[in-house]
């Protein structure tokens, strides 16, 4: 779905505004997720989908489940996920010149679709699992091999300079041994980001700290960003180090380059790197085709059909319309969210389940070895968020709703 530039507004207009805009964000206070977005940036599509950029190479995202042994095996799982860093952060930059805000999700939003290709048929499930604080849950399945990735994420914005977003949440990744009946699993914390470029009016994404992968075998992945600075460095560089847990500075693979581009993965600490050294240099491979269900045929709380006349709006540059279809969802999940109250009553989630006081087995092994809390930061994500088998099966079985039922939920909970 594409988010080309508004084209009704002069550019005059747009530099005024854009500066208008960069003048709010740095008077405001607090988290800037909560502060309402002009039309002129915004995006036609949602933070639900965002999901799918986990797994646009289902090829890489399955390598690890044909690997046996087990150093190797985690540094498949660290290249795979160096591979999904330009579609999550810099795709939409390169496509349309620069980033946009996406669409605030609202709660019980769907994003369902799926991959077809020499890695068998892969599904996506996410949802907009809370809307105070915001948080999206997602599920990725590759049928064949058994290789699945869950997770939630939220986004908690402040302005310092420039646009500063820590991401709160993390991801599971389950790999099975091949040869075994055992899993593998993984840990992954998520990186936080800022934006460059908005002095020009041309943000992008430039990712800075650390993140980690470390996992149920005993081998720990820290990546480290950078980006080019005022003299020297590269956009969007980064540098990573496999280890065993605990055991840093005994370095077994190092991996170095940008993240929107290429890089090395060389055996040994960074300090050896040479042709004899060298595992394998990867260039960007051409993403998998996300297949998504034609509008008539979604759900209507899927994504792309509950915001399509907002997409639609984007797409002709009329940002009245944008404003106006926007608010008629906004203000309907309001009215919904005060019936729910009066009523005594809470929101269903659709495929996810929020563990509550239970302990998550994954978090109390591998959480300490990366720095994450026993509650999966649960006070500031709605719940600890994980993805219910059984819920699946349950819709699964549902029949499809009729007209008189999906008239009434564009109604009560889309404005339309």
């Amino acid at each position: 779905m594409e988010s080309p530039t508004p084209t009704t507004q002069s550019s005059n207009s747009l530099g005024a505004s854009w500066g208008a805009f960069l003048k709010s964000i740095a008077s405001f206070n607090g988290d800037l997720s909560s502060l309402t977005a002009p039309p002129f940036i915004l995006s036609s599509t949602s933070l639900t989908e965002f999901s799918s950029y986990w797994c646009e190479h289902p090829s890489v995202f399955v390598a690890p489940s044909k690997e046996a042994d087990p150093a190797k095996r985690a540094l498949l799982v660290l290249k795979w996920f160096l591979t999904t860093l330009k579609q999550q952060y810099a795709s939409r930059s390169e496509q349309y010149g620069n980033e946009k805000k996406p669409l605030n999700p609202f709660l019980g939003e769907l994003f369902l679709g799926k991959w077809e290709d020499d890695a068998g048929t892969t599904e996506l499930i996410s949802e907009q699992v809370s809307h105070h604080p915001p948080a999206t849950a997602y599920n990725i399945t590759n049928i064949p091999s058994g290789v699945r990735l869950e997770g939630y994420n939220a986004q908690k914005a402040s302005f310092s300079k420039t646009i500063n977003i820590k991401q709160i949440g993390h991801a599971v990744l389950s790999v099975p041994v091949p040869g075994s009946t055992e899993v593998d699993t993984y840990l992954i914390t998520l990186p936080s980001l800022h934006i460059e470029g908005l002095i020009f009016g041309a943000p992008y994404i430039e990712l800075d700290g650390s993140s980690y992968i470390t996992s149920s075998t005993g081998f720990t992945a820290k990546i480290d960003y950078s980006g080019k600075g005022w003299i020297s460095g590269k956009k969007n560089s980064f540098t990573a180090t496999l280890y065993r847990s605990g055991k840093e500075k005994d370095v077994l693979f190092n991996v170095s380059g940008q993240w929107t581009k290429s890089f090395e993965i060389h055996s040994g600490p960074a300090k050896y790197n040479n042709n004899d050294t060298l595992v394998e240099a990867w260039e960007p491979l051409p993403i998998s085709e996300l297949i998504v269900a034609p509008l008539e045929k979604q759900h209507p709380l899927e994504s792309r059909r509950a915001w399509s006349k907002v997409a639609a709006a984007v797409a002709k540059g009329d940002l009245e319309l944008v404003s106006q279809e926007k608010s008629k969802i906004e203000n309907a999940q309001r009215e919904s969210r005060a019936r729910e109250r009066a009523e005594g009553r809470t929101w269903q989630r659709r495929y996810f389940t929020a563990l509550g006081e239970a302990e998550d087995p994954v978090l109390a092994s591998l959480g300490p070895v990366v720095g994450l809390p026993l509650n999966g930061d649960a006070d500031k994500t709605g719940g600890l968020w994980r993805f219910d088998p059984a819920k699946l099966e349950a819709t699964r079985k549902e029949p499809p709703p009729s007209e008189e039922q999906v008239a009434k939920l564009e109604k009560e909970l889309l404005g339309q």
